[in-house]
């Protein structure tokens, strides 16, 4: 599993209490307990509405004085994203493009010839697709763009756009069948999502996520934003890789309790 951090991000009142106080400690400790976590890549999204890339140059450059874990530059703002990742000391995750005006024509050309590799959501003009059908029409346009500017597969990170379980009539059914048709037609791209997505406006939201998590990654999901700090559901990750026959003997399961990932209180 690709792991993307979740916590800092300005849309989570802790950080964005420490953003509008700048308080650098907290921003330092959250990328370093993230980076010893597992996380692959630490997102930072600084989420407000006035100066967001002086913000979020702050937040890069206190990221990089305790870590050289991958940064995922995230905001809605394709520009801020371009300008974003001029700010990183080594290639991360562009978060995010989507079919939505001229996102991908922004992003695609600034990253082709490079190592980022970038989220991709599937969503346009119209907003988000409500059929899987739909959803699936995004993400060939998006592959076709890819193609067009020579972004390698394996660079592509699919955010079939995971909704709240609550006002969802068939479950993640829907989701499942975009997942299934991207690992079956482009197996070397990345599905990815936000997990706590799912759970939103339901009680002991850790449950569903840890779910939707198994659920999910049988069907194709090997990237994903989420709390790497929350052990039982970074302990339900490596179980699933091992049950899914993707953990030959267990090694990385073993491993990764050995260093305290999950199971054992740090």
């Amino acid at each position: 599993m690709i792991v993307i951090a979740e916590k800092l991000n300005g849309s989570i009142p802790t950080c964005a209490k420490a953003i509008a106080e700048r308080n650098a400690d907290y921003i330092r400790d959250i990328a370093k307990k993230e980076s010893e976590a597992g996380a692959t890549f630490i997102d930072v999204c600084a989420s407000v509405k006035e100066h967001e890339l002086e913000t979020l140059k702050w937040m890069i450059d206190l990221v990089q004085e305790v870590t050289d874990t991958p940064i995922s530059v995230d905001s809605p703002d394709v520009h801020v994203c371009v300008e974003g990742i001029k700010l990183c000391k080594k290639p991360g995750l562009f978060n995010s493009v989507s079919g939505e005006g001229d996102k991908i024509d922004v992003a695609f050309p600034i990253i082709a010839n490079t190592k980022w590799e970038v989220m991709a959501l599937l969503c346009d003009d119209t907003g988000i697709p409500k059929t899987a059908a739909k959803r699936i029409e995004v993400f060939e346009k998006v592959m076709a763009k890819a193609k067009e500017y020579g972004i390698a597969d394996s660079r592509i990170h699919i955010d079939p756009l995971v909704e709240m379980l609550c006002t969802s009539e068939d479950g993640i059914a829907m989701v499942v069948e975009v997942m299934t048709y991207i690992k079956s037609h482009y197996p070397k791209v990345h599905i990815s999502g936000a997990v706590s997505n799912i759970s939103f406006n339901l009680p002991v939201r850790k449950l569903v996520n840890q779910a939707f998590c198994v659920l999910a990654m049988n069907a194709g999901m090997d990237s994903a934003v989420l709390d790497p700090l929350n052990q039982d559901l970074m302990g339900m990750i490596y179980a699933t890789e091992a049950l899914l026959g993707m953990d030959e003997m267990c090694m990385e399961y073993i491993g990764a309790y050995r260093q305290g990932i999950f199971g054992q209180k740090k």
